[in-house]
Parts: structure tokens; C-alpha cells; sequence
């Protein structure tokens, strides 16, 4: 246990080494002019798509540590963000009519549509008019509590694929009382990045830092179509400064090859295969669907639907509620939000012209303020630098 202990002090501390990182830039300063040359594109842009890279790239400030040939731009890192409007909405009228809902905090203020005919425009202002909402940290915690409580209780499952098998397992498990329906709206990854791509044929996405909460579930092995259909060098990457930048630096040594490839550099938790006992719950539990993302549409076999088998805990069937189609489907983005194009990289959250004005993390107008993995919420936190200018100087490039 003492020698594991201290290993992980190691890694801590490499991961957070100075002296590395002022390496790693100077080798990123070297290489990017190369890379664009041989690329032909200036900037050279790479899409991180995990919130939680988005958070480290921007609070440690590590856009301002790129050279003028390399452009990080945030993808759709964020569940939370593209949950459509429409769930949000049947939620909250639920939990106005007894149905007891329970939910992940940080979609607890997530706006719905406001189509409803009254002002209450998310779960958290539902509660406050009287709603029967609680907020959990897992669904466990709310398969526990409507044991407990005997009410007619709803949970909102939202997230990809890190968060499916947690909702899959209580599920084939039999775990989940008569009492207990699951709204499942659950998104998959790998058909976003696709969609993404497509909206960037004008100016391309040159490089991917892959997210790695998904990738510890879905394995590396789920980005090979990246690099085989697109030619993109592609990096599952760890969510450490250090991480992000040998990222960086990997992506322009490939191109500088002429050799796209993809390299597992977060290989202490992502495994080739993922974690195949996740991936079975998944599959034994729900089947893939075509899904709406919101302010985006449907996207073809993103979603998640619970299997016929298991129709006696899917909240779609036991209340009734209408699933969205291609052809129901609406705009559900507020007036003037860009959090759709903020999400597919096409925008900055400073592009918004509601950003920090009408829409605060305090006061959250569009979806990709409310959840901590939104880059409106991290831009709003940390801005263009966070802690940018200070290591900025202290890597001698400020």
C-alpha cells in the first residue's frame, strides 16, 4: 500500500512538473511551424472533446502556451449541455403533478423549453413552486430512496457512456422498484464526433484530444474510425496539464510525419478494449437509437432506449410521454444563445452575446452554463486564462 502511495505521489508530481511543461511548450513552439507547413492549414485546430479536458485546458491556461500555428477549440464534452429541452420539460411537469423526480445535480438547473405555458423554466425552479424534485449523486441513490419512500418517483438519466452502465446495472440487476421509472436519455460519442467533423469542412479539425472519462468505458479501440475514415491524428488523452500537452505535441510529431495515428497516452486508466463488463450491461440493457442533441437535431444512432425487456422501468412507456421525432423535434435553444455552435466548436462562449450578460453561471439563460463540464460555465469560471498569465511567466513566454 506504502509503495502504491508513493507511486502516485510520483506520477502527481510529474504530471504537474514545471520544468516538463516549460519542455513541452518549447517542443510545441518548435514543431507547430513545421506541422502547419506540411498540414497547409494555419492555425492547426484540435477539438478536445471532454468537458473535463476543457477545464484544465482553460484553468491552467494552456491555449495562451500555444504558438500562433496551433488553435484548441472545445467539443461536445458536456451531457448535460445537449440534453434536449423536451426531457427537461416533461420532468418538470411531472414533479408538478406528485411524480416524485430525481436528478444529477448539475442538471437540476438546466433550462427547459419555457413552452409550457408557465415560467418555470428548469427542475430547480419547479421545486421552489411546489415540485417534488431531489437531487442524487447516482441513481443508486435514488433506487434507495423510492424503496424507502413507496412514492411514484422518476429519474432523469442523463450522460454518455460514462455514466450509462450506472444506470444499466441496478436495471438487469432488478434492482429498480415498481415504483422507480428512468427517463433514459443517454447520448453516445462517437456519432457526435462524426456530425462534428462534418460542420468543420470549411476550416477542419486537424487533431482530437479523445475524451478519457468515456474512453475508460468504450476502450481506445472506439476512436479508430477517426484516424482510418478521417485521417485525423487522435490522442486519448488524461486530464492533467501534462496530459493535455504531450497531446498537443503528439498531434503535430504525427502530422510532421505524415503518419496520423492513435496513441492512448492515458493508458494508467484507458485500456485498449474499455471496460468490456460496462459495455456488456450497456448492451444487454439498451439498444442504439437515433437521438435528438439539443440546438443540434437528430443524430444518427447517438441514443440509447431501454430494450423491450425491460419496458416495466422505462418512464416513456409507464407515463405515456411521447419520444421525440426527426419530425417533432424543435429548435430548444433560448433567442440569441449560441450554446449549439459554442458545443460543436464552430463558436467561443465570448462569441455569445449573451455571455456573461444575460446569461451567468448564477443565473444560467442557455444550456452549456449549467453543468461544471460546460465551456460557457468553465469560460465564465476561469476566462481566456484562469491561471494562464501566471504560468505564462513562469515558463518565461509572457
Amino acid at each position: 500500500m506504502e509503495a502504491q502511495q508513493h507511486l502516485l505521489q510520483v506520477l502527481e508530481q510529474r504530471l504537474r512538473s514545471q520544468d516538463l511543461a516549460r519542455k513541452i511548450v518549447e517542443k510545441i513552439h518548435k514543431l507547430a511551424p513545421l506541422a502547419a507547413k506540411r498540414v497547409g492549414q494555419t492555425p492547426i485546430k484540435i477539438m478536445d472533446f471532454c468537458g473535463t479536458h476543457e477545464y484544465t485546458i482553460t484553468h491552467y491556461g494552456i491555449r495562451s502556451l500555444m504558438p500562433p500555428e496551433v488553435e484548441i477549440v472545445a467539443g461536445p464534452g458536456c451531457p448535460v449541455c445537449i440534453t434536449p429541452a423536451y426531457y427537461v420539460d416533461v420532468a418538470i411537469k411531472l414533479s408538478l403533478e406528485g411524480i416524485r423526480v430525481y436528478t444529477y445535480g448539475d442538471a437540476y438547473k438546466l433550462p427547459g423549453s419555457g413552452r409550457r405555458g408557465h415560467d418555470i423554466r428548469s427542475l430547480e425552479e419547479a421545486r421552489a413552486a411546489g415540485g417534488d424534485v431531489v437531487v442524487v449523486y447516482s441513481v443508486l441513490d435514488a433506487v434507495r430512496m423510492a424503496r424507502r419512500d413507496r412514492k411514484p418517483s422518476l429519474f432523469l438519466a442523463v450522460g454518455f457512456e460514462t455514466t450509462a452502465p450506472a444506470t444499466a446495472s441496478p436495471v438487469v440487476a432488478g434492482m429498480v422498484p415498481e415504483n422507480l421509472k428512468i427517463l433514459n436519455v443517454h447520448r453516445l460519442t462517437p456519432p457526435i464526433m462524426r456530425y462534428t467533423f462534418a460542420t468543420h469542412r470549411d476550416n477542419p479539425i486537424r487533431g482530437v484530444i479523445a475524451p478519457g472519462h468515456v474512453s475508460t468505458i468504450v476502450g481506445a479501440k472506439a476512436w479508430k474510425f477517426v484516424v482510418e475514415e478521417y485521417g485525423i491524428p487522435t490522442v486519448v488523452a488524461g486530464f492533467e496539464p501534462i496530459d493535455v500537452l504531450l497531446a498537443v505535441l503528439e498531434i503535430l510529431r504525427q502530422h510532421i510525419e505524415g503518419r496520423p495515428r492513435l496513441v492512448n497516452e492515458y493508458s494508467r486508466a484507458v485500456k485498449w478494449e474499455g471496460n468490456k463488463r460496462a459495455q456488456k450491461l450497456i448492451d444487454e440493457c439498451c439498444e442504439v437509437v437515433d437521438a435528438a442533441w439539443r440546438g443540434i437535431g437528430f443524430v444518427p444512432k447517438s441514443g440509447l432506449a431501454f430494450r423491450d425487456k425491460y419496458r416495466h422501468v422505462d418512464a416513456f412507456h409507464e407515463y405515456g410521454i411521447k419520444e421525440l421525432t426527426p419530425e417533432e423535434w424543435k429548435y430548444d435553444l433560448p433567442p440569441g444563445c449560441r450554446c449549439a455552435e459554442v458545443t460543436l466548436g464552430i463558436a467561443k462562449p465570448t462569441d455569445c452575446p449573451l455571455f456573461m450578460k444575460v446569461c451567468t453561471p448564477g443565473t444560467p439563460y442557455g444550456p452549456c452554463m449549467v453543468s461544471s463540464e460546460g465551456a460557457c460555465a468553465v469560460w465564465a469560471r476561469f476566462g481566456g486564462g484562469g491561471l494562464a498569465e501566471e504560468i505564462a511567466r513562469s515558463l518565461g513566454i509572457a
